[in-house]
């Protein structure tokens, strides 16, 4: 009986310690939580706004895009008409991928040109660089972690 009550208690724990990891990343249940799909910011992606920039990397910042959100990676990325933060995503998910990026990459970068904050930004869709391709968004701005359990 003793043994029983300490997995069960071992098993609550360990669920609420999972729960709270996820809501600490912004990975919360229900529409308007975080970086899912049907969130406030992920609503921001407008596919009649996607452009396609090539340009330098001058920095590499992780930030948080709305209240309660994980962090998330965000660019700089100097073009020959402007300097604009490009939006990654979720840091967990950017880090998985494999993909970095340091100042004076050369990359291209194809997203949704938005008003973030009174400026603008682009939510990428998709970020190039050299032989490697980063894969954020499909076409409608649905985010490809919603579906990725890590492979």
């Amino acid at each position: 009986m003793r043994r029983t009550t300490i997995m069960i208690l071992l098993g609550t724990v360990l669920t609420l310690a999972l729960v709270a990891s996820a809501l600490a990343q912004g990975q919360g249940p229900g529409p308007g939580k975080g970086w899912g799909p049907g969130s406030r910011y992920q609503r921001m992606y407008n596919p009649a706004t996607v452009e396609t920039l090539t340009g330098q990397v001058i920095a590499v910042d992780t930030f948080a895009p709305g209240k309660g959100m994980g962090r998330g990676v965000h660019l700089m990325v100097k073009t020959e008409k402007e300097t604009i933060p490009v939006h990654l995503g979720p840091s967990w998910y950017v880090q998985e991928q494999g993909v970095t990026f340091v100042a004076g990459d050369q990359i291209t970068v194809t997203g949704s040109r938005i008003d973030f904050k009174g400026k603008p930004a682009v939510i990428a869709a998709e970020v190039k660089k050299g032989d490697q391709v980063l894969k954020l968004r499909d076409a409608n701005g649905i985010p490809v972690w919603a579906g990725w359990q890590g492979k």
